[in-house]
C-alpha cells in the first residue's frame, strides 16, 4: 500500500518551514487569505518557498481569490499548486487550468453529511486532488478551525481521484485518521499549533514522526 504523507499547512516562519522539510512533509501550505491568522503576503511567501527543496510541494491556499492574487502567489510567492477553499465552481478551476497549465489544482470539499461528498465528482475533470475538510459554522473561517467531520462518512465512498483528509487531525489521532479512512495524504494546520496561526516546531516534528511510522 502507498505510504502516508503529510502537508503542513499555514506556515509563516523560516523555522517552521525548515522543520516541516527536515521531518519529511510532502507538501507545505501557504495561506493567501487576509482574514486568516495564517495569512502571508507574496514577498513573505517568496522568502519561505525559496527554502523548500524541489521534491516538496508548495501549495498556495485561497478562498474565492481573484486572478491577480493567484497570479502573484505563483509569480512572486513561488507556489506550484493552488488549493481552493471557497465556493469555486468547476468552471473556475477549468479557467485556472488554462491560465496556469503547469500548476496542480486542489479543491477543498466541506463535509458534514454523506451527501456533501458527492460534490467531489463534479471536480473530477478539473482537480488533481480533492481535500475533504470539516464544514465550519456559517460566518467562520473555511478551515483551520480544528474541527473534524465524521470519518465513517468516507466508508465505501467511490473517490473520483486522488484525495486528502483534513480537519481536526493531530499527532494523537492521525494513526486512526489514516487507518480508518485509508487516506494516504493528511493535511494538518491547527493540529501542529501552539495558538491560532502559531506553528510549533516540536509539534510539527512529532506529527511527522507519527506519519513516518504509519
Amino acid at each position: 500500500m502507498q505510504r502516508v504523507t503529510a502537508k503542513i499547512c499555514g506556515l509563516s516562519t523560516p523555522e517552521t518551514v525548515d522543520a516541516a522539510v527536515r521531518h519529511g512533509a510532502s507538501h507545505l501550505g501557504f495561506v493567501f487569505f487576509p482574514k486568516s491568522p495564517r495569512n502571508v503576503d507574496f514577498e513573505q511567501a517568496r522568502s519561505l518557498t525559496m527554502r523548500v527543496p524541489s521534491h516538496v510541494g508548495k501549495v498556495g491556499v485561497f478562498v474565492d481569490a481573484e486572478d491577480d492574487v493567484i497570479d502573484a502567489a505563483v509569480r512572486v510567492g513561488g507556489v506550484d499548486a493552488l488549493q481552493l477553499h471557497g465556493k469555486e465552481a468547476p468552471a473556475r478551476l477549468a479557467a485556472l487550468r488554462q491560465r496556469h497549465p503547469d500548476i496542480a489544482l486542489w479543491k477543498a470539499i466541506s463535509v458534514r453529511t454523506r451527501a456533501d461528498l458527492d460534490a467531489a465528482h463534479a471536480y473530477r475533470p478539473v482537480a488533481d486532488v480533492i481535500l475533504y475538510d470539516a464544514k465550519t459554522p456559517e460566518g467562520t473561517l473555511p478551515g483551520g478551525m480544528g474541527l473534524r467531520f465524521d470519518w465513517t462518512l468516507l466508508d465505501g465512498f467511490d473517490h473520483p481521484q486522488r484525495w486528502a483528509l483534513s480537519g481536526g487531525i493531530d499527532a494523537d489521532n492521525v494513526e486512526r485518521a489514516a487507518g480508518s479512512t485509508g487516506a494516504r495524504l493528511i493535511d494538518v494546520s491547527s493540529g501542529v499549533e501552539s495558538a491560532p496561526g502559531i506553528k510549533a516546531v516540536d509539534k510539527i516534528a512529532t506529527f511527522l514522526q507519527r506519519i513516518a511510522s504509519l
